[in-house]
């Protein structure tokens, strides 16, 4: 799997149960791009980093290598990033995302959970949420001038190539000991901002040919999901979709704050719709507290 700009995992890592219980599962790890990385990115040579102003202009740490905000799993501490984990707190989680990640090699690199019989126990009842893909469209396959991916593929054929090689590493993943997946679907790639400016939308509100990436990638990990549910039986995996977005006036309402990370706002829409939907199009099929309540089931 690999790592390169968004995946703050729907902020789903960052919740905190509103009533401050006990944390709903023993351990949650993080895999993705920028939508989830919080610092992991903050040392390595690369232009996606963050830690510095404005990021993390409203966050209680300040400035942490985090690309955008949130806080329902009832954990008092945000998942350390990998690149500061230590022994005494890894048991709990890990987010191993790093901005401009992708699944591809090529556009990015991921690094893979190791365990050993100890904790392997442990580790099955952990959520593990993945949010990834964007870069591999946005990053690499809309940049033919320098990348082939477009070249080679059609953009329906690169889509079933992607979430072939995506069905591949959550098997690796499996075969380490996890078994409480959360796959989070691409959102509009074509609403952002930098799409918008890059590509132009042809008096359109978004750019259709990203959209229409997402929405490829998507139909084909809903299946690969229940398919997954269907041949792994002694695991869980569902399908969430990210994609509430919205326009207001301040901040605190904008869907995105910088060219593609959603601010606060729209991060707390959707982590509290991925928390508790019942809606079959937003998650199937389990929403993130039923995969919690799952993680203490004798299956598991």
């Amino acid at each position: 799997m690999v790592v390169t700009t968004y995946f703050s995992f729907v902020k789903l890592s960052n919740l905190k149960n509103w009533a401050n219980a006990a944390p709903q599962v023993p351990c949650y790890f993080i895999f993705g791009d920028s939508l989830s990385d919080s610092g992991n990115n903050n040392n390595l040579k690369t232009l996606a980093n963050v830690n510095y102003r404005p990021y993390g202009i409203d966050f209680p740490k300040g400035p942490t290598g985090r690309f955008s905000n949130v806080e329902l799993l009832g954990f008092e501490e945000y998942m350390p990033p990998f690149a500061k984990s230590e022994k005494k707190n890894i048991l709990q989680g890990v987010n191993y995302a790093s901005g401009a990640s992708g699944i591809l090699d090529e556009t990015g690199s991921l690094m893979i959970l190791r365990n050993d019989s100890s904790t392997e126990k442990l580790l099955r009842q952990c959520i593990y949420s993945i949010q990834i893909g964007s870069n591999d469209f946005v990053n690499n396959y809309f940049k033919p001038n320098f990348y082939n991916s477009s070249h080679g593929y059609s953009l329906s054929e690169f889509a079933t190539m992607l979430v072939r090689q995506f069905a591949h590493q959550i098997k690796d993943l499996y075969k380490t000991g996890a078994r409480i997946f959360a796959l989070i679907g691409l959102g509009q790639l074509g609403c952002t901002p930098n799409a918008i400016a890059t590509h132009g939308t042809n008096d359109s509100l978004c750019v259709t040919k990203l959209n229409d990436a997402a929405f490829l990638f998507n139909q084909r990990l809903i299946p690969l999901v229940m398919a997954l549910n269907s041949k792994l039986t002694d695991a869980k995996f569902s399908y969430l979709n990210y994609s509430p977005m919205k326009v207001a006036h301040n901040r605190k309402q904008y869907a995105f704050w910088d060219g593609v990370h959603p601010t606060d706002a729209s991060n707390v829409l959707i982590a509290k719709n991925l928390y508790g939907t019942r809606s079959f199009s937003d998650a199937r099929p389990f929403n993130i507290q039923s995969l919690a309540r799952k993680s203490s089931d004798d299956l598991i």
